[in-house]
């Protein structure tokens, strides 16, 4: 549960001809991963070539992704297709028929699209050319005179009348854009293009039509609106057909990816002129299965040898470097599971280190809750996230969703049992000057005895009252969070390396913050006695066995860490003060909550039919931008703390992802999903 799933090296062997039998199995057992060959490794082996259908594989995907980006399908938007109907449609040539008709729309789509385009330019040019008084023909056909037309940022006039034989036609608008013609003999068309060059021109390309250019807009307008109108069809062509073949589209791409992984694997794998071996990882759990699957196929004619099953020490220096680092698979449950993707944000746990899957699961929500700490604002939590668990199908809103249920649990359980309120308003007491209660507003006299018993002191937690005790266990819920990050980087480093080194890498620091938690616990209590002498003895004798066990751990630490023993003892106290954030954080959420309901129910709604409309808009709005900011705060803030606090002292990460051989689906259901 707390360690990736055992793996054991296999190594698998046949003749060559029955490597493409071996290949299907293996494909289908869906469990080894492989270890690529390397040229060189092994005497007499190099990697293999791969299998002839590969070529005709690699053509159709190539269509079926061009086919993706034309049609502008998304993958998440369409639906499953049935493997056996996919299957089908490849053998059959539907593919490539689909792909013919969507040539043919998405063809038709462009030349429409370029042709607005064209249409557009030539607008663009017409509204610039009519500035001038020159017909649009007037611009072509000469055999002895250059034309120059084009925009300008600045009066080339008296540069222009150096020049011999020119004429020209300038025109400036409102904006201060100028456009010119020109017309000069060839022979020093040169040195006008110089000239030109010097006040910003760039050429505008006349349309090859006739007539004064305000005359001829009216026609290319009306041709432009024809053009975007057929556009429009033909984009809603398009939108048809992705809506048609966007599952066949997108199954196709995905079964054929899988063919190809599998066409593939020779070049994975040594082969020899008679022979194969593959290399690989497996599960330690589906070792005999893959056995017997090999065996119940192939009898003796293949063989099947378990090399090793890897420990969690530290790996041997004479290994072969690709046999070093086993793959890490994730090993939790149905539960765990939704917290494995918070912790690949950071990086993947190594094979022999402990996946904080299920820590982040616990801690996580629970920080959030704590936060929060309200039963009307857990209510939208859990049910928002409830349906984001459903629904949602990026790994991003799948997170926000599980934070939101499993801490909207928390939050519901912290603000009925602990805290006692309901969006920001305690259940018990009586109303006062600026705070009502439940029982204020309902009129009720007093609770059943049942519901009472319940609440912490009968009445609930005050976050803007408690605030001391609220602090104190914010901190020791930080030590224990703390401590347990020491013990979890003591088990990793022993794994690896042993007691010796696990005590000298992580054990020093765990007497380091026992010894800093007793000493702080003992000085505090000398700080806050009011000056009262003689000191008590118990708290004397606890700040020397602090101190001493203190010394201890440095002096522990000091083989590993050396002077960073001393330096990081301040640290170690930030560390634990961080948690305070978790009543602050609370308290800031109440005090806002407070205030919006006095202006709400004590201010407004005493002020007739328009003081109640007033009071509920400011109660609705105030109360929904609490909830929104207690998602950016409590989310954020409980993220941090698992990832700074905790995982900073023991998570490396860095670990290799098990990527068994075999099809991975996502758009396409096999019989065996159909049956279920």
């Amino acid at each position: 549960m707390f360690l990736p799933e055992s793996m054991s090296r296999v190594v698998i062997a046949g003749t060559k001809s029955r490597f493409s039998e071996v290949t299907d199995a293996l494909y289908e057992f869906n469990a080894v991963h492989l270890i690529d060959h390397s040229n060189g490794s092994d005497d007499g082996f190099t990697i293999g070539k791969p299998h002839h259908y590969l070529t005709d594989v690699s053509q159709k995907l190539l269509v079926l992704k061009a086919m993706e980006k034309d049609l502008g399908i998304d993958p998440n938007k369409t639906e499953s297709v049935l493997l056996e109907n996919i299957d089908a449609d490849i053998s059959s040539g539907r593919i490539e028929n689909i792909h013919a008709e969507v040539a043919v729309a998405v063809d038709e789509r462009n030349k429409i699209a370029q042709h607005v385009a064209s249409l557009k330019g030539q607008i663009s040019c017409l509204k610039r050319l009519a500035l001038l008084p020159i017909n649009l023909e007037l611009y072509s056909g000469y055999e002895n005179l250059a034309v120059f037309v084009g925009n300008i940022k600045a009066d080339p006039s008296k540069a222009l009348d150096t020049l011999e034989k020119a004429e020209y036609f300038i025109s400036f608008n409102e904006k201060d854009e100028g456009v010119v013609a020109l017309f000069i003999d060839n022979k020093i068309k040169d040195k006008a293009s110089i000239i030109l060059s010097e006040f910003g021109y760039s050429e505008i390309v006349v349309p090859k039509i006739k007539g004064d250019p305000t005359s001829a807009l009216p026609h290319i307008q009306n041709e432009l609106s024809k053009a975007k109108s057929n556009l429009t069809n033909s984009e809603e062509k398009i939108s048809s057909l992705c809506k048609k073949y966007g599952s066949i589209v997108v199954a196709g791409d995905e079964r054929l990816s899988n063919i190809a992984k599998k066409g593939e694997l020779p070049m994975r794998v040594a082969t020899s002129e008679y022979s194969f071996v593959i290399d690989g990882w497996i599960p330690a759990s589906k070792v005999e299965s893959v056995r017997a699957g090999l065996r119940e196929k192939f009898g003796n004619t293949v063989y099947f040898e378990v090399q090793e099953t890897r420990g969690r020490s530290a790996e041997e220096e004479k290994t072969e470097s690709r046999f070093k680092t086993p793959p890490s698979k994730w090993k939790n449950g149905s539960y765990g599971k939704h917290f494995e993707y918070p912790v690949s944000l950071l990086s993947l746990p190594r094979y022999n280190e402990v996946d904080p899957s299920l820590i982040i699961g616990f801690f996580l929500p629970l920080f959030f809750g704590f936060m929060v700490g309200d039963l009307g604002y857990a209510i939208p939590f859990i049910a928002l996230g409830a349906y984001g668990l459903k629904h949602a199908r990026s790994n991003d809103f799948q997170a926000i969703s599980t934070v939101f249920f499993f801490g909207g649990i928390w939050a519901a359980i912290f603000g009925f049992f602990f805290f006692g309120e309901m969006i920001g308003i305690h259940f018990v007491g009586q109303a006062t000057s600026t705070e009502v209660t439940w029982q204020s507003l309902l009129g009720i006299e007093s609770y059943p005895s049942w519901f009472t018993d319940i609440l912490i002191g009968g009445h609930g937690i005050s976050k803007l009252e408690e605030v001391t005790f609220l602090l104190k266990l914010s901190v020791y819920v930080g030590i224990v969070h703390l401590f347990l990050a020491y013990i979890l980087k003591f088990c990793n480093v022993k794994m690896r390396s042993g007691f010796k080194e696990a005590y000298l890498e992580a054990g020093g620091w765990m007497v380091v913050f026992i010894g800093m938690v007793i000493f702080c616990y003992a000085a505090t209590r000398i700080i806050f006695s009011k000056g009262d002498l003689p000191i008590e003895r118990s708290t004397m004798i606890l700040l020397g066995a602090g101190a001493t066990i203190l010394v201890i751990g440095v002096v522990s630490c000091w083989p590993k860490e050396g002077i960073l023993a001393v330096l990081e003892l301040p640290g170690i106290v930030g560390n634990i003060l961080s948690y305070a954030r978790l009543t602050a954080i609370g308290m800031s959420k109440a005090g806002m909550a407070l205030a919006f309901n006095y202006i709400a129910i004590l201010l407004l709604a005493p002020k007739g039919v328009g003081g109640i409309i007033a009071g509920c808009i400011v109660f609705l709005v105030g109360h929904v931008m609490i909830w929104l900011l207690a998602i950016i705060s409590a989310g954020l803030h409980s993220l941090r703390l698992q990832y700074v606090e905790m995982m900073n002292k023991f998570f490396i990460g860095g670990g290799t992802e098990y990527r068994p051989f075999g099809a991975e689906y996502k758009h396409i259901k096999t019989e065996r999903e159909t049956e279920v």
